[in-house]
């Protein structure tokens, strides 16, 4: 019942439109109230009444008109077009005021002053037929500018919307190619345990299994919180130290203050596999991954260093360059990865991220 009533008083409000014939109107004849009273000497009554008059009078025309454009369909016509129509509407609205306003005049003249100058009266066109045409053009052109403005804000809107869609359509096919070239080099490594150690193998698949359920979890989300996304490497660290056994060794030196830090999902996992397959896996000794995330001017610097050489298209793999487009969806620009080597049998990836918090 409550509910109900709720519906009925919501239903009852006025509409912007009417608020602002209304108020618009009203003041407008404020001066003609202003005018009765000082100078044309009428009583407080009639000047009210006359003030009712005016307001109603020109709410009539104004919202024939609406009525008349909105059938027309005339608020989806071009600017050209619209115009063509416009100017000979504000003339007939003035002309149309111009006559109801001496036919009110030469009434209230006939009945209340009792004289004989009806037709006196209605042939006084000029002032009447100005204020008309200055009226009715500015609530005509006020009306179809306001109605253009909703339409360019709805049409940019529309095509905001699209512009995401797009980008999230574009990101969603980029994490569908990343799962694949993960699960396929994973699968790879569990591969070379399963006769070596069946043990470590059992123990790989498990960990495997914990992955994909996270990736396909986070897949949901565009970015993950860093501490999420380091809790993966560490298991996809452990699932490779089940195959490289004292070849890998894995260095973590993470600020704690990036743990709420946001980032895309598989961006620091993706690095990590890279330094191991195209560094430590071709080293005969093995080698050391070192790990930074640190927070610096307003981004995270993520580092990831391994020993090797940075082969020629060993940077523009399929998930790097998944990543880096990736990178730019989210970021447009913002977001850089780069991969050199500083020193002589050492690579160095560089992910920096504007910083987004939980």
């Amino acid at each position: 019942m409550a509910g109900t009533v709720l519906k009925e008083k919501t239903n009852t409000r006025l509409s912007l439109y009417w608020k602002c014939q209304i108020v618009g109107w009203g003041t407008v004849s404020l001066l003609w109230l202003y005018i009765a009273l000082v100078r044309d000497q009428f009583t407080v009554f009639q000047a009210l009444t006359n003030y009712v008059l005016d307001v109603s009078i020109c709410i009539g025309l104004t919202h024939t008109y609406r009525a008349m454009a909105l059938k027309s369909k005339w608020n989806l016509l071009g600017i050209k077009k619209l115009i063509r129509r416009v100017v000979p509407s504000i003339l007939i609205l003035s002309v149309l005021f111009m006559i109801i306003m001496n036919l009110k005049t030469s009434a209230y003249i006939y009945w209340v002053r009792d004289t004989n100058s009806f037709l006196e009266n209605l042939s006084v066109w000029n002032p009447v037929l100005i204020t008309g045409l200055r009226h009715m053009a500015i609530w005509v052109l006020a009306y179809h500018a306001y109605h253009f403005y909703v339409r360019e804000l709805n049409t940019t809107k529309v095509n905001a919307k699209l512009s995401v869609d797009a980008k999230q359509s574009q990101l969603d096919n980029l994490s569908a190619q990343l799962n694949p070239h993960f699960l396929f080099n994973s699968l790879n490594s569990i591969k070379a345990l399963v006769i070596e150690n069946p043990k470590s193998a059992r123990r790989a698949i498990d960990l495997l299994s914990d992955l994909l359920r996270s990736s396909l979890n986070e897949k949901e989300h565009m970015t993950i919180s860093i501490a999420e996304e380091l809790a993966l490497v560490r298991d996809y660290v452990e699932l490779e130290q089940l195959r490289f056994e004292e070849r890998l060794r894995v260095i973590f030196d993470v600020d704690p203050n990036t743990d709420r830090l946001k980032i895309p999902p598989l961006s620091i996992q993706l690095l990590v596999e890279n330094a191991i397959k195209h560094g430590v896996d071709k080293q005969l000794k093995g080698g050391v991954v070192d790990i930074s995330v640190k927070e610096r001017d307003g981004f995270v610097n993520i580092v990831i260093k391994n020993p090797g050489t940075l082969s020629e298209g060993e940077h523009r793999g399929l998930g790097l360059k998944n990543l880096r487009e990736r990178l730019w969806l989210q970021y447009e620009g913002k977001a850089t990865l780069k991969i050199e080597t500083p020193s002589e049998n050492w690579v160095e990836a560089t992910l920096v991220v504007p910083i987004d918090k939980l």
